[in-house]
């Protein structure tokens, strides 16, 4: 399931204000009735007319200069899926609605369960796998009225109500050589952005582009759930005196994966394809405040042996990134008080940062999700403040939230800062780095991980390196 910290933020929102509404219409989650999505996996990418040796037909040279300044070989799971299988799946009457390169799968939607055998049929086709049942009707999206923010700028804190944010991370550190993440691209992956667009509070903030996973019809990544919104703020405000987040002068690409209404495996694929496009294009760091472990269908609800690292479709997709040359930062999860109590997925993938949350006094909160993974590895990796967090919501005010959500992202922004500040470092060395830096790198726990990173003394340990 999406991360509890969405439902945390929303509800003390709301003990502080009355929001304004629209009244509440039906809409059907997916346009033409009823209907079904089925993963399909594919047998190969045999035939396929892409090459390795041409990656910039399906790689911007962003992401080509980004694998060869690591020394990180194009391999198959780079090429695209068959052209002639999406082809042949689609003369078959199947609507492809997401594709997986890395898993090698297509997401297909049906309004008839029975037309699966003839999709099975098909001599490419693995496996097929029910990932989504839609609701008879969701309310419709409708924007909130943007309210005005009374904030005022305090001329003795730059950071305004993020100063703690930063300031246990040791992140001004950065921030004062000059390191604000300028050059270097984030792209958050979330459920969506509502009124980032209309938002004088994040009007600088450098948007490359925004894409949808969900309703890649629809497009626009602004129209609802503002989880998105405040994730975004806590690296990308640049409000002096009131907020400026962890990366103020980096760019970013705004990705919706995260369905919202219900939850269903199928926003595990979302997430890999918007993982992959992130990819494509040429992304440095990946913020991600979402994971899953218990969806509405009880019978796909993941199980803890299966937190291994390279089960779940949304887990393979992670694991994947660092060997592209990219850092992910994932939200461990908000279960620490719950019964599963453990990180979710895909923060149990190897080769990422796994971020739980903490207060101000560096004790973590009741609700940080704990390790370990299920094949014994230290999660999560490292801690930052998730609880009370500044961040601008979607309804255009500076407000306090809380949830690993929020932990995530003030990391991810200074990953971002620390790897512009040290260049010539590897995904995966930057990330050593970091965890090397923490305040209990000697003794990693299932807690706290490596503990809190000190980003000063990962950069002058960099610079040696």
């Amino acid at each position: 399931m999406r991360q509890s910290a969405m439902r945390i933020m929303l509800l003390a929102f709301l003990a502080a204000i009355t929001l304004t509404t629209s009244a509440k219409r039906k809409r059907e989650p997916f346009p033409g009735g009823k209907c079904w999505l089925y993963r399909v996996s594919l047998s190969d990418k045999n035939g396929t007319p892409y090459s390795i040796k041409k990656p910039s037909k399906y790689l911007s040279a962003k992401a080509i200069e980004r694998r060869e300044r690591q020394h990180l070989a194009i391999d198959s799971t780079d090429l695209p899926i068959n052209p002639a299988y999406i082809k042949g799946i689609s003369k078959a009457g199947f609507q492809i609605v997401s594709k997986s390169k890395w898993n090698n799968t297509v997401v297909v939607r049906v309004q008839d369960t029975t037309s699966i055998a003839k999709l099975k049929a098909l001599p490419y086709v693995c496996s097929t796998r029910r990932v989504f049942t839609s609701p008879d009707s969701v309310a419709a999206p409708s924007r909130h009225v943007i309210q005005t923010d009374t904030t005022k700028a305090d001329p003795n804190k730059y950071y305004g109500r993020a100063d703690a944010q930063i300031s246990t991370l040791n992140g001004k550190f950065l921030h004062e050589a000059g390191f604000k993440g300028k050059g270097m691209t984030i792209a958050v992956i979330d459920g969506g952005f509502m009124n980032l667009d209309s938002l004088e509070l994040l009007s600088n903030v450098n948007i490359l582009g925004t894409r949808n996973f969900v309703y890649p019809d629809t497009k626009s990544v602004y129209g609802e759930l503002d989880h998105g919104t405040a994730v975004l703020s806590t690296m990308a405000a640049n409000l002096p005196g009131r907020i400026v987040g962890t990366a103020p002068e980096a760019a970013y690409w705004l990705l919706r994966s995260e369905y919202g209404e219900t939850e269903s495996e199928s926003e595990e694929d979302f997430w890999a394809a918007a993982a992959e496009f992130a990819d494509s294009v040429g992304v440095d760091v990946i913020n991600s405040s979402l994971g899953y472990n218990e969806f509405y269908d009880k019978s796909t609800s993941h199980t803890y042996r299966q937190l291994d690292g390279h089960t779940a479709q949304i887990t393979k997709a992670a694991a994947r990134l660092a060997s592209k040359g990219i850092i992910l930062t994932n939200s461990a999860g908000n279960d620490g008080a719950k019964t599963w109590k453990k990180i979710s997925f895909p923060a149990d993938a190897d080769g990422i940062l796994t971020v739980g949350a903490m207060r101000p006094d560096s004790i973590n909160t009741i609700f940080s999700s704990v390790g370990p993974t299920a094949d014994g590895r230290v999660k999560p990796d490292v801690m930052a403040i998730g609880s009370p967090c500044a961040a601008i919501t979607g309804f255009g005010l500076i407000f306090w939230v809380s949830g690993t959500s929020f932990s995530s992202p003030i990391t991810c922004g200074m990953v971002a800062c620390l790897w512009q500040a040290l260049p010539h470092l590897t995904a995966t060395e930057i990330m050593n780095l970091i965890r090397r830096s923490s305040d209990r790198a000697a003794y990693p726990d299932n807690i706290y991980g490596y503990g809190i990173p000190d980003f000063g003394k990962a950069y002058l340990e960099g610079k040696r390196l």
